[in-house]
């Protein structure tokens, strides 16, 4: 099953996680760059229905693509009928579906990329790992996210479970991202003053996160990136 990629010589949209924000997300697309949306398209906000269907015409169009989130990755699992633990928000969103837009998003997800080095630029949803330097991303499918595929959707945990039960992340992974290169994330919301959250690493690299809470109470982000700096065949 073939990911989608991006056209060489293509200027860049980069968006956040939408959660649902149908509005925000329409008005995001409406550009002639090339949409690179971060993932976690659905739950949480209004109309996840109205979000896959602007994505999966991105696509139809070679407009654009997703990087799979955490939450598309669950939510293609449960509607294909595996054993997945689902929240108020997952069944929100299976309700709000159609069978025709069931079986789109188990499709797209299951050959959504997990990661995509771009030239200067590695978009993923959660955090990054060294490998996906040197390693395409895996052909997923619709299974449980191990290894290198779970960094890209997670991030990397602490072990410990914050007070609003959700676990704790660490950056160390910043630390490891390599000079010159720019890692573009969402997963959490990092931003303390509504902009994306920029960190840089010891080793020279630098993380943009850019979830800034769409359908969450918050609004959705997104960076315009430049055809320029970036190499064929990446």
């Amino acid at each position: 099953m073939t990911s989608p990629t991006i056209p060489f010589g293509a200027n860049l949209r980069i968006v956040a996680d939408v959660h649902g924000d149908t509005a925000a997300f329409a008005y995001a697309a409406a550009t002639d760059n090339f949409i690179v949306q971060l993932g976690d398209l659905t739950d949480h906000g209004p109309d996840s229905a109205g979000t896959l269907r602007i994505m999966f015409d991105l696509i139809d169009r070679g407009r654009g693509l997703f990087i799979l989130g955490n939450h598309d990755l669950k939510l293609a699992r449960a509607l294909a009928g595996q054993s997945v633990r689902t929240d108020a928000a997952v069944q929100a969103t299976i309700g709000q579906l159609d069978d025709t837009l069931r079986a789109r998003m188990i499709h797209e997800a299951a050959r959504a990329p997990a990661w995509l080095l771009h030239g200067s630029a590695l978009f993923v949803h959660g955090g990054f790992h060294s490998a996906m330097l040197t390693e395409p991303a895996p052909a997923q499918g619709l299974e449980r996210a191990q290894g290198t595929v779970a960094r890209a959707l997670f991030g990397e945990a602490t072990g410990r479970i914050q007070p609003d039960g959700y676990p704790e992340r660490s950056l160390r992974w910043v630390d490891r991202i390599p000079a010159g290169l720019t890692v573009y994330c969402g997963h959490d919301r990092r931003s303390l003053d509504g902009r994306p959250y920029v960190k840089r690493g010891s080793a020279g690299g630098s993380a943009i996160f850019l979830d800034t809470g769409a359908g969450k109470g918050g609004h959705l982000s997104w960076i315009d990136l430049p055809a320029r700096g970036f190499s064929p065949g990446t």
